[in-house]
């Protein structure tokens, strides 16, 4: 079990991308497109705590907006959880983080992701 605190500087850039992304959709009004962002950053961030709990809050925060209450409900659990098992390294790892998909269930890493996340812990 590793303990994780911080996300590396290397890794910081993409997962704000995948924020700002999140933001721009979301404005436009482009839902699904807005969510996958926020899919992309939970799997970005999810080994590292406060940006792990940061992504389940912005995924309750877009349930309230579009006024889905499943995912609302399906967040909370996951806003008290989600930090601890960062910290302590137990995660699934690539899991989405939606109430749409089981919150231990592993998941296939998308591709693209999978070699940012492995470059990022070489160096």
């Amino acid at each position: 079990m590793s303990i994780h605190t911080t996300v590396p500087e290397e890794l910081k850039p993409f997962y704000q991308h995948e924020l700002i992304e999140y933001r721009n959709a979301f404005y436009k009004k482009h839902y699904q497109v807005s969510w996958r962002h926020l899919e992309r950053a939970h799997i970005l961030g999810q080994p590292y705590p406060y940006e792990h709990t940061a992504v389940h809050w912005k995924m309750f925060c877009f349930g309230i907006k579009v006024k889905n209450f499943k995912e609302v409900i399906g967040q909370i659990p996951r806003l008290l959880v989600g930090g601890i098992k960062s910290f302590v390294g137990h995660i699934p790892v690539g899991n989405t983080g939606g109430a749409n998909v089981p919150p231990l269930k592993p998941m296939e890493i998308p591709e693209d992701l999978a070699v940012i996340i492995n470059n990022t812990k070489a160096k």
